[in-house]
């Protein structure tokens, strides 16, 4: 398992490349890559700043990356977070989880991403041309989490 906060960017092949490397039992990797909007809630977003609270966020990425092996039988999974200044299509986050069959690959991939929405200590400030404000917790994402309550 691999968690990392930081305000660099990443290569994503590098990436995927280097967490398969030496792994014959891999069969399937599911990966999501998410970007910094330029809009949200109808606004224009010129920029983001994304704060984290060092050591509690690595410990609550790991917490979540640790349920996802208990939950489906998956190889290993790799979470790269950034902070700091971002501009709109900077890459934000990357997770990558591999297993050998693809359906427990996706799963616990999405199931990552789901709880680090609304369990990773992230918090991210907008710069629109209203001005800055902190983005608010989406109940969408909430929901989304919710639905692995039952699995």
């Amino acid at each position: 398992m691999a968690v990392r906060v930081q305000r660099e960017d990443f290569d994503i092949g590098a990436e995927i490349a280097a967490f398969c490397r030496d792994n014959s039992g891999i069969g399937a990797v599911a990966s999501f890559i998410g970007l910094v909007r330029d809009v949200n809630e109808g606004d224009a977003v010129a920029g983001m700043t994304l704060e984290h609270y060092p050591g509690m966020t690595e410990k609550a990425l790991a917490g979540i990356v640790d349920e996802a092996k208990r939950r489906w039988d998956i190889v290993d999974a790799l979470v790269i977070h950034r902070v700091g200044e971002l501009k709109p299509l900077d890459q934000i986050v990357l997770v990558a989880v591999t297993g050998a069959h693809r359906g427990a690959a996706f799963a616990a991939c999405e199931f990552i991403m789901d709880y680090l929405k609304t369990q990773a200590p992230f918090w991210k400030k907008e710069q629109t041309a209203q001005g800055a404000r902190w983005v608010e917790a989406r109940a969408s994402d909430d929901q989304a989490a919710e639905r692995w309550n039952d699995s």
